[in-house]
């Protein structure tokens, strides 16, 4: 597949391309330009026309637009979750799933929109009782749509849908290692009517292309999902032309299950939250702090239902629990679980390796200091078990991390969760749940070096638009 600027579908100006190979089968699906910097430099020159033409679009006919669109993807869904499923590994099951939820992010943006109101600003006593003042939302220019790799679909959606409606023009950037489906995605709206210079994608490999994006003053923010250290190199880029960056990153998230929780709630939690995407999912939990009296109990059963999960080729229906996005991925993985035994934890249960496959891992005897339990965020179905005795030794542990993207709290106890929860250091935290949880309405976003700003359809457009504020002077005199 080829980029998509002004429009027309190129490859890079020097020729390079980059590979895109099926994870589950190490097969050449497709190659997909490596963008130089003068196509970039094209297509930030051609959204500084989209943009003027975007923003003049009435609201009544971007919104139309946007409906059509939503219904075009429902009609491609099996196409869509297809490609997806082969550039990424997730099993197809899981990707039909996604992409219902981007339908109804687009939607939800939609029906906000036509209700966002501007303001009526109360006369004060310092003599301007004459004048009216009102706002009015007003869209920021170009938003640079960079898409991680885990849930290409949904996360497109939640950057590109409130762009849109709210009058900017989009240069999407999707993941290196499956950007087809993105591609595919921005080939659809182009044909539901949005202008051709509206809406732009370009590949790359972000280590070069996000810099070139990001610190151009012809963009006018960012909004981004990914890692920490991708979020920290963005910020730098975006000072100086002093961009808005909204960032979505990474996550070491802390589940607390107490000794008097619903063992089956609890290891069903668990299981479910860490093995779907196989483990790559931001706020998933990814530290298990157990009770000490109940920890064996929990292990135990976890394991044991470890041991039923069905894995497999990705496009079969039957398979549950797919590959990593690249063998480099399950590779990275079997490093960290390494570097945690040789740090005193026991590997007591799978974590075997072939090409993008990994089996679930469980680890035992893991402590508060080792780096799996503080900062080392491991995008794999891997599950450190930390035993604690009391509240204030679990919130210790869980709040010793960089980051604080989301949590949960499993106790029959309501009254002991949420002051537990109320003392966690995340953005989310769930209640007899894990952290794994997003609806398309809420404010999504982390504390500490999970991210900066939140993402949902609640708050977005008012991050996406800037607010002008008119004065008719002296108008009722």
């Amino acid at each position: 597949m080829k980029m998509i600027i002004g429009g027309k579908k190129v490859d890079s100006k020097d020729g390079a391309v980059i590979q895109v190979i099926n994870p589950a089968t190490q097969e050449l699906i497709d190659t997909v330009p490596s963008a130089a910097e003068e196509d970039i430099e094209k297509c930030l020159e051609i959204a500084q026309q989209g943009k003027k033409v975007w923003a003049g679009t009435p609201l009544p006919e971007r919104a139309r637009i946007l409906l059509k669109y939503a219904d075009v993807i429902e009609a491609h869904k099996a196409e869509l979750a297809e490609l997806a499923c082969r550039e990424l590994g997730k099993p197809i099951s899981e990707f039909e799933g996604e992409i219902g939820e981007a339908v109804k992010i687009i939607r939800g943006f939609v029906e906000r929109a036509n209700h966002l109101y501007g303001e009526v600003i109360p006369l004060d006593m310092g003599g301007s009782d004459q004048d009216i003042i009102f706002t009015r939302h007003e869209p920021l220019g170009v938003i640079a749509c960079i898409v991680p790799f885990n849930y290409p679909i949904m996360l497109y959606a939640f950057k590109i849908a409130p762009a849109l409606i709210m009058g900017n023009a989009a240069v999407v950037k999707p993941a290196t290692d499956n950007p087809l489906a993105v591609i595919r995605l921005v080939e659809l709206l182009l044909e539901c009517g949005v202008p051709e210079a509206a809406v732009q994608v370009v590949t790359g490999r972000g280590s070069t292309l996000g810099k070139l994006i990001t610190s151009s003053s012809k963009i006018d923010a960012v909004a981004m999902t990914g890692s920490t250290e991708v979020g920290i190199d963005i910020l730098k880029a975006s000072a100086l032309p002093m961009h808005r960056v909204f960032l979505e990153l990474g996550g070491n998230d802390a589940m607390i299950v107490y000794e008097d929780a619903d063992m089956g709630l609890a290891v069903n939690e668990v299981y479910a939250m860490r093995t779907f995407n196989a483990g790559q999912t931001c706020c998933a939990p990814k530290r298990f702090l157990v009770q000490n009296p109940i920890k064996e109990e929990f292990t135990k059963r976890l394991i044991e239902k470890l041991t039923k999960v069905v894995a497999g080729n990705p496009l079969d229906r039957d398979t549950v629990f797919g590959c990593l996005v690249s063998e480099k991925a399950a590779i990275a993985v079997e490093k960290q679980i390494k570097l945690t035994v040789e740090q005193g934890a026991k590997l007591i249960y799978g974590g075997k390796r072939d090409r993008a496959f990994f089996q679930p891992a469980v680890l035992t005897d893991v402590t508060g200091d080792m780096d799996i339990a503080v900062d080392m965020e491991v995008f794999g179905a891997v599950f450190p078990i930390i035993g604690f005795d009391t509240t204030e030794e679990a919130l210790r542990i869980a709040n010793a991390s960089q980051y604080g993207l989301c949590g949960g709290v499993i106790s029959s106890d309501v009254n002991k969760a949420v002051k537990t929860a109320s003392q966690l250091e995340a953005g989310t935290v769930v209640i007899n749940g894990s952290g794994f949880y997003r609806t398309a309405d809420m404010a999504f976003g982390g504390y500490k070096m999970s991210g900066l700003g939140r993402e949902g359809i609640s708050c977005t457009l008012e991050e996406m638009s800037q607010i002008k504020t008119y004065v008719l002077k002296g108008i009722l005199k």
